[in-house]
C-alpha cells in the first residue's frame, strides 16, 4: 500500500514540478517552499503533542495521586514494546535517534526521504511517550519535519542543494513547532545539522521556523507549554550565584551526558532485541514508579518547579500525602537528578522513539532548583528558586547538547522571559565551558557528545 502511495506521489510530483519550474523563479520557490514546510511542520508538531497528550490521559487518567501506583512499573514497558514492534514488524525500519540518522543522510547526500517518514516517527513517539517514556518529542518531530521538507522539495522540483536546505528547514521547523520557539528552532539547524547555509538559505530557514512556531502556538490556543511568571526584575547582585550555578550545572552535565553515552553504547551492544526492550522499559518503569514526575516529557512538573510548588513532587509516589519539607524535597530532587539520564537513555536507545532536548531542560530545572535550595539553606540567602530553576534549564541543555545558542533561545522563548536573557546567557556559557573543559580531560574514553549525534 505504501509503495502504491509513493509511486502516485512521484508521478504527481513530477508533473507539478514541471509546471512550477517554468513559472516560478528558483529563489522564490525556495521561500515559498520554506513557508509551506513551516505550515506543515508546525501542524505536525501540534498534532504530535495532541496525540501524546491524548494517549497519556487515557493511560494514566485512572491513577490515584493519593498513593503509589504499581502500574507505573509496567506502562513504560508496554510503550517501548509497542514502539519496537511498530518499527520491527509494521514499517520495517528503525527510526530512533532521528537527528543522528538525518545527519548521516545529509553527509552522504541522501536528501530524499520517503513520504512515510512524515507520519511514522509521530506514531512511534506517541507509543513511547504516551505510556510514560521519560524523554522528549523533538527528535521524532525533527525527523518528520525533515521528511516534510524533502517531499515538498520533490514536489516543487528543487535541485539537490536546495533539497538539502529544505530538509534542514523542515527539521528546524519541527523543533520550532514542538517548543514554540522560532529562534531556538533556527539555531538547531545552525548548530546541530551538518548543512552549510548562505544568506538565502538562512532566510528560508527563518521563514520555516517562524511559520512553524506561530502555527503550533495558534493551533494550541496561544498557550505555552511552560508557565513561568517573571514578575521580578533581575538583580545584578545575583550574578555571582548565577555563575556558581553555571559551574554546578556544568559538573552535573558531565555526569548526565556520560550516563547517556554509556547507556547508548550498552544498548547498541545488545543482540537480543526483546531483552533490550524489556530491560529499557523496566528501567524507565522503576524510575517513574519512584519519581512519577519523570513520566513523559514533564512540562507540567517544570511549570510547578518554576512556580516554587514543591507539592508537585509527592503525588502518585511512595511519599504521597507527606508534607514536602526541605529534606524530602532535596532527596527527591537528588534522586531524579541521578535517575533522569538512565530513564531518558533507555527511552531513546532501548527501542523507543524520542528525543533528549526536553529531558535536558527537565534535568536543568531540577538541578537549578536543587542548587538554589541548598544555597538558601546553607548560606542564608533568599535567592528566588523559580528563577534559578529556569536558569538551570538553559545551562544543562547548553552543555549536554553542545549547542549554547539553541539552548539560550529555546529557554527564554519557552518561558516568554526575554528580560532574563542576560542571566541565561551567563549561566549557559559557564556551564558549556565547564563541561567542555572537564569532558576533554576526564572522559577521554567516552565519545564527545553533541546534538549532532543521538537526538
Amino acid at each position: 500500500m505504501s509503495a502504491v502511495v509513493n509511486n502516485r506521489f512521484k508521478v504527481l510530483a513530477g508533473r507539478f514540478s514541471l509546471w512550477v519550474g517554468g513559472r516560478v523563479p528558483s529563489p522564490m520557490r525556495l521561500m515559498l517552499s520554506a513557508f509551506a514546510v513551516g505550515l506543515l511542520a508546525g501542524t505536525a508538531a501540534w498534532g504530535l503533542k495532541r496525540m501524546i497528550g491524548g494517549v497519556s490521559h487515557i493511560i494514566s487518567g485512572h491513577l490515584s495521586a493519593l498513593h503509589a501506583n504499581w502500574v507505573l512499573l509496567l506502562l513504560p514497558v508496554v510503550g517501548i514494546l509497542l514502539a519496537a514492534v511498530f518499527q520491527r514488524y509494521v514499517i520495517h525500519r528503525e527510526i530512533y535517534h532521528g537527528v543522528d540518522r538525518l545527519n548521516q543522510g545529509l553527509k552522504s547526500g541522501k536528501n530524499r526521504l520517503p513520504l512515510s517518514l512524515t507520519v511514522t516517527p509521530m506514531i512511534a513517539s506517541t507509543f513511547t511517550l504516551g505510556f510514560g517514556g521519560s524523554a522528549g518529542s523533538e527528535g521524532p518531530i525533527a525527523y518528520t519535519g525533515a521528511a516534510i521538507g524533502s517531499n515538498v522539495g520533490k514536489l516543487l522540483g528543487m535541485s539537490p542543494s536546495m533539497m538539502k536546505v529544505l530538509v534542514a528547514c523542515g527539521a528546524s521547523a519541527g523543533i520550532a513547532g514542538i517548543f514554540k520557539a522560532p529562534i531556538g528552532g533556527a539555531f538547531f539547524a545552525l548548530e546541530c545539522l551538518v548543512v552549510e547555509m548562505g544568506s538565502a538559505s538562512i532566510i528560508a530557514l527563518m521563514i520555516a521556523s517562524v511559520t512553524a512556531g506561530l502555527m503550533a502556538y495558534v493551533l494550541s490556543g496561544c498557550t505555552p507549554d511552560i508557565y513561568f511568571t517573571c514578575d521580578t526584575a533581575f538583580d545584578m547582585h545575583w550574578i555571582p550565584w548565577v555563575m556558581a550555578l553555571g559551574v554546578f550545572c556544568g559538573l552535573y552535565s558531565v555526569y548526565y551526558q556520560s550516563i547517556m553515552v554509556r547507556m547508548q553504547a550498552f544498548y547498541a551492544a545488545m543482540r537480543n532485541h526483546w531483552f533490550k526492550n524489556l530491560l529499557a522499559g523496566g528501567i524507565i518503569g522503576g524510575a517513574v514508579f519512584l519519581f512519577p514526575a519523570l513520566y513523559g516529557e514533564g512540562y507540567g512538573f517544570i511549570s510547578s518547579m518554576l512556580a516554587d510548588d514543591t507539592d508537585a513532587l509527592t503525588p502518585f509516589s511512595l511519599f504521597a500525602g507527606d508534607s514536602a519539607h526541605t529534606t524530602l524535597v532535596l532527596l527527591m530532587l537528588g534522586g531524579m537528578m541521578l535517575l533522569k539520564a538512565f530513564a531518558t537513555s533507555s527511552a531513546t536507545s532501548g527501542g523507543g522513539v524520542a528525543g533528549d532536548f526536553a529531558p535536558s531542560l527537565f534535568a536543568g530545572c531540577i538541578a537549578g532548583y536543587f542548587f538554589v535550595t541548598v544555597a538558601n539553606v546553607l548560606f542564608g540567602v533568599a535567592l528566588p528558586v523559580g528563577y534559578f530553576a529556569f536558569f538551570g534549564m538553559g545551562a544543562v541543555m547548553a552543555a549536554t547538547q553542545r549547542a549554547p545558542f539553541m539552548a539560550i533561545f529555546l529557554t527564554v522563548e519557552m518561558g516568554a522571559a526575554f528580560t532574563l536573557l542576560l542571566p541565561v546567557v551567563i549561566v549557559s556559557t559557564v556551564s558549556y565551558f565547564i563541561f567542555r573543559f572537564l569532558w576533554a580531560r576526564v572522559w577521554r574514553s567516552v565519545a564527545m557528545p553533541s546534538c549532532r549525534r543521538g537526538t
